[in-house]
């Protein structure tokens, strides 16, 4: 299959080059240092699982890259203004003679958060769109080089409009495309479900570590923090019901036995950005919180405090916060 990735970074970049090492036809849609080291020396890939490099196209220019049949969308979130004119590109490039998969071209968001697909629809429409949740961890290293932590590279994903009573066509030929790739997928009928149940943890992980400037152990292992904690997932939860997502039973339960098991250092991807001084995803996450509870009448109080703690760094400062001590 050709694919495409829009945003070539520390997630796009690894499934771009594990489906390119697979022998898959991969442009890369990159910029600035990291365009160029793709160009010069390809794309490595080092990793427990086992280091490798991959040579694939990169361009910066959309207009620049062939018909695919699947572009996936893995930029930060607060870079969709720019990002999604370059995906409606790239899509409307591929409609003629991109036969690989049916209802073809796809665009696929890898994104954080509940709102990625209804933006990528308002651009696209929504019949090319389908939408998923990643578990993974990695970091951009240096140009040309990404770093996986562990060994999780696992992508949920399915339909989010029109038929979702049943695993689509695409949907399972993409699936198995991943699956032959070393990726760990899962294709599902409606991926709304998956998505809100990430939601319902990464928000107020997200909204908990970066306005602490602590890893997940100190909140954690605090029983008064701990205990908001867990009423901020029941927080995110009670929106998605409202909005008949039909999230699983005891979703909350397996999120805090979830968090028992995680090491204590672990830092939500806000936090690492807004310790480096980078935009961060505030608007994706704790915004969309507060936004759809306000919509469903849902009361976020203590999300919503969280995000007003955060907002003004929405930007980034350009500079490095260090990190808490003691």
């Amino acid at each position: 299959m050709r694919f495409a990735i829009v945003g070539s970074g520390a997630v796009g970049g690894y499934y771009g080059a594990k489906l390119a090492h697979a022998g898959h036809d991969v442009t890369f849609i990159a910029r600035g240092a990291h365009l160029e080291a793709i160009r010069a020396r390809g794309l490595t890939i080092k990793s427990q699982l086992g280091d490798f490099s991959v040579r694939g196209r990169a361009e910066e220019d959309p207009a620049r890259v062939p018909p695919v049949d699947v572009a996936i969308f893995a930029v930060k979130a607060y870079s969709n203004t720019e990002a999604l004119s370059v995906l409606k590109a790239v899509i409307a490039g591929s409609r003629d003679g991109a036969p690989g998969v049916p209802g073809a071209p796809v665009a696929l968001t890898l994104q954080n958060g509940v709102e990625s697909a209804d933006e990528i629809a308002a651009s696209l429409g929504p019949a090319p769109v389908l939408a998923g949740s990643t578990y993974i961890a990695t970091a951009l290293s240096a140009p040309g080089v990404i770093e996986q932590t562990g060994t999780h590279r696992r992508i949920v994903f399915g339909e989010v409009f029109g038929e979702t009573s049943r695993v689509s066509d695409r949907v399972r030929q993409i699936n198995d495309t991943f699956a032959s790739a070393g990726i760990v997928s899962e294709a599902v009928a409606d991926a709304r479900v998956p998505i809100w149940e990430k939601f319902c943890y990464l928000a107020p992980f997200a909204g908990f570590t970066g306005a602490a400037r602590q890893p997940v152990g100190p909140l954690w292992s605090d029983a008064s923090t701990r205990e908001l904690m867990i009423s901020a997932f029941r927080e995110v939860e009670a929106i998605a019901r409202a909005g008949q997502v039909a999230l699983s039973a005891g979703i909350v339960e397996r999120i805090v036995e979830y968090v028992h098991s995680i090491p204590p250092s672990t830092r939500s991807s806000l936090l690492i950005d807004l310790q480096q001084g980078k935009p961060i995803e505030v608007e994706a996450l704790l915004g969309a919180v507060v936004r759809r509870g306000a919509k469903t009448g849902v009361a976020t109080p203590i999300l919503a405090s969280l995000y007003a703690v955060l907002k003004p760094h929405a930007a980034g400062v350009g500079v490095a916060v260090s990190p808490a001590r003691g």
